[in-house]
This record gives C-alpha cells, structure tokens and sequence, in this order.
C-alpha cells in the first residue's frame, strides 16, 4: 500500500489499456473482490469455464454464488460462446472468461451477449499479461479483469500478489476498500473486508519485471512457433491461435491420446511436463453437489492435455530436445 504499490498500480493500468488498477494479495482474492464489489453473492449464479484452474470457481463460492460452467471449444481449450446462452437463467448475474495458458477468449461474442442480458463480464487473465484479442490487451476487454502475479506467470513476483483492472472508478475504489480490511478510514469499517494487499517490495520487483515483460513474452512467442514447427505432422493436438488472438504463451499445451506413456516416456529422458488440468473442477471433491457431473469435453481434455516446457530462457538445443524426446515417442508408436 505503499509508493511502489502506487507507481505499480498506475504503470501496470496503463500497460493493459485500463484506467484503474488495484493491487490485492492473490488472483484469487481479485476474483473474488471484483464479485463482492458488484454485489454478487448468495441466490446469484455465475457462468464460468468447465475447463480452468478451479480458483476461478472457487471465487464465486467464496461470495455465495453458484458457478455454472460452459464447456470449452475443443480446439482452443477457452470457454465455447456458442454454448454460454443456453446456460443462462434468471439467476445469471456475470460471466468469467478464462484467457487460458496465455490465449484470450473470444471476448466480441462474449459482450455482445452479457449486453443483451445485462450481465457483468469479469476477465480471469491470471496467464494472459500482455496477451492481445483484435489488437487490444486483456484485462482491458471486459467490466473488470482479475490477474495473479504469482511467481511462476510471465508477469511474476517473488511471492503471491495480484490485481484488478477496470474502467469503473466505483469498482476500483470499493475493490480498494474491501481489501483494507473494508476501510476508507483508519479504524472506520463499512464494509465487511478483507486482508489482502499488494506489498510494496514485490510491487517494487513487479515494476522491474514489467519493462522487460513484452520482451519475455516475445521470446516464449519464439519458443512456442518453433515447438510448432518441428512437431506439426508427429500426430499431436498442437496448440492453435486464432485470428484475432495475440497469445502470450504462458503455456504450451499439445494433446495426445497417450499422453500418460507419452509423459513417462520424456521424463525417462529428462524433459518435466505438467497435467493443466488433471481433474476438472466438476470432478473435484469440494464440487461433488455440482449440478453438472458429465461434461464430457473437459474430461477428454483433463485425459489428453500435456504441457511442454515453457519459459522465456529456453534455448534452440533445449528447445530440440524435447521435440526429439516427442518425437521419438512418436515413432514408436507406428514403428518407425
């Protein structure tokens, strides 16, 4: 809450083309105050993705909500518009799009149908910093975005701490009190609060890292064109990018219908992988009363995804390797 928090939250608005930035302790807590601030909570449902790391869902428990998820499109992994309108009930008070690993959702479609049914939209756009959709940054491309700056984003701190971005003064400034504790005033509570602030040292380490942050993600651009290149044609799902999306690749995410062997298999050979996401959040024991217990897309995603080695560090022989340690698993698989 001190002077780096401050010059962060303004340099960090203006980076994502938003007028009002907030610091707060996570991205999950962002999450959640954009909801509190709205006046969401109990009676209220809330469309989120069926595919995503379950903070999304998790916030909207935390204020009282139901979270209602939409199925994925199977090609981008990110929530399916065509399917968020059939989901909707009287009780449908905002929508979460998730900018997931670094590629944002297809946000046109998205607005147009919250404007027609009132709706909030709220961005999840922890992977997505510096990501673009039609030329414009995420985070500045609905109601409100939440991001987290949890170490291992492109935009990482050294410890947990995360932001709200919005256009609404009204927003920023009752995100701003509900995270001190609901106060405007020392020891002058309207609100029921929260603690969760932004601490100046890794607000300080956030400022240092952001005027490199568009040159990072351009390297993980060069990194995720080249895994591209030597493995389209092996038989893998690759990641793929639509027109109007500028992606950030947080995240390399190839599918495959052997994707446990597959893992095994390039850990023999030193290469680590990550599942994101093993278990849906539907599937997850803390949802067990979810209304929705087969969503079948999301489910062959949580079977197939694997992500590769992702970072901005990683060099042209590294790089080759894990293509080679894929590729050889490939040909084993039709004898060459």
């Amino acid at each position: 809450m001190g002077p780096e928090v401050e010059a962060f939250e303004d340099e960090f608005a203006s980076y994502c083309e938003a007028k009002y930035c907030v610091g707060v302790g996570n991205g999950l807590e962002a999450l959640h105050l954009i909801l509190r601030a709205y006046g969401i909570g109990p009676g209220d449902e809330v469309i989120v993705p069926s595919n995503t790391f379950i903070a999304t869902w998790l916030a909207v428990t935390e204020c009282g909500a139901t979270p209602v998820p939409v199925e994925p499109d199977v090609v981008t992994h990110n929530i399916n518009p065509c399917l968020i309108e059939s989901a909707l009930t009287s009780r449908t008070c905002a929508i979460i799009p998730v900018h997931l690993y670094g590629q944002p959702a297809e946000m046109d479609p998205i607005n147009a149908l919250a404007a027609k049914h009132g709706l909030i939209v709220i961005e999840d756009a922890a992977q997505a910093q510096g990501a673009r959709y039609n030329g414009r940054r995420t985070g500045s491309l609905g109601h409100a975005a939440a991001t987290s700056f949890y170490p291992g984003k492109n935009l990482g701190a050294l410890g947990d701490g995360g932001a709200v971005l919005t256009n609404d003064l009204a927003i920023a400034e009752r995100v701003k009190q509900l995270r001190n504790y609901g106060s405007k005033v020392k020891y002058h509570h309207d609100l029921v609060g929260y603690n969760s602030r932004l601490d100046d040292i890794q607000a300080g380490f956030l400022r240092a890292k952001l005027t490199v942050l568009d040159q990072w993600n351009s390297r993980r651009k060069a990194v995720a064109d080249r895994y591209t290149k030597l493995l389209t044609g092996a038989g893998l799902h690759l990641p793929f990018v639509p027109k109007y999306a500028e992606p950030v690749w947080h995240l390399y995410v190839i599918r495959s219908h052997q994707r446990d062997a597959l893992k095994a298999h390039l850990e023999q050979l030193g290469v680590a992988t990550v599942i994101h996401y093993p278990i849906p959040p539907h599937r997850q024991a803390c949802y067990q009363d979810c209304k929705e217990r087969f969503l079948p897309i999301s489910e062959k995603l949580a079977r197939e995804v694997l992500s590769l080695p992702m970072c901005p560090t990683l060099g042209p022989a590294e790089i080759d390797h894990v293509v080679h340690s894929v590729l050889s698993f490939q040909g084993s698989l039709s004898g060459d």
